[in-house]
């Protein structure tokens, strides 16, 4: 099983510079998008092959994500159940048999850290969310989870320690999210891998420069583990300022 994810960052404008020539090629089971940024009724991606789910957020031209499965799921849930965390349209789970697959894209804590706080309190509402679920069935959690967790997950990482996306608080949560039992597929398989980033700031030629960060990750419960065969980052794929991130499972 082949599964895709993409902070498209605008999936209109997206669409415009090739995403549609990546879909099909790629050819995944399940592909997740996020920061969509439209409304329903705002694109028209007539697929085929594919059920369509998508999670809009209540402010137009913001957040949002969809997911693309070529199996249909028993169930759909848009949000954890919180409506001041759900109107921003940042979760979409969907029920298979013998897993759930999950993609989030997380509250960035703004400049200033100004939402560090709303923050905090996601990441501790997020992870119940998920332990919840984990006791059904095994979760895949795929998504922009704006947190590059070690500092070998970003290039710069000195000069970054108070910024939003790499501040102590932010990476404690991420390490506390893993240690409910959860896996970071990438780092599973390449531990020591440096110079592989997911997103790059459009200023400062930061992606010409590889100035990047690694901030969308696929996660697992543990006992996945058996069935995980292989993590990469796309770097080369364009379109957005974040490139897709692949699971291949068994």
């Amino acid at each position: 099983m082949k599964l895709i994810s993409w902070n498209v960052n605008g999936l209109r404008a997206c669409v415009q510079k090739g995403f549609l020539e990546y879909f099909n090629t790629v050819d995944a089971d399940v592909f997740c998008m996020q920061e969509i940024k439209l409304q329903e009724g705002q694109i028209d991606l007539r697929i085929p092959g594919y059920y369509q789910y998508w999670n809009y957020a209540e402010k137009k031209g913001y957040s949002g994500v969809a997911i693309f499965s070529k199996a249909e799921p028993l169930s759909c849930t848009c949000g954890i159940g919180r409506e001041e965390h759900d109107k921003e349209g940042r979760v979409i789970t969907l029920e298979y048999n013998d897993i759930y697959i999950v993609t989030v894209y997380t509250p960035n804590s703004q400049p200033e850290l100004a939402r560090l706080d709303y923050r905090m309190q996601w990441e501790d509402e997020f992870r119940r969310y998920i332990k919840e679920l984990d006791r059904k069935k095994p979760v895949v959690i795929c998504g922009d989870m704006n947190v590059a967790h070690k500092e070998i997950d970003l290039k710069n990482p000195n000069s970054n320690r108070k910024n939003a996306g790499f501040t102590d608080e932010e990476r404690n949560k991420f390490s506390e999210f893993l240690g409910a039992g959860f896996i970071d597929t990438y780092r599973y398989f390449y531990p020591d891998r440096e110079g592989v980033y997911s997103w790059w700031s459009y200023r400062f030629n930061a992606r010409a420069n590889n100035a990047g960060w690694r901030i969308d990750y696929f996660c697992v419960s543990e006992r996945l583990e058996e069935r995980l065969v292989s993590a990469e980052i796309h770097s080369d794929i364009y379109g957005s300022d974040h490139c897709p991130v692949e699971l291949i499972m068994k």
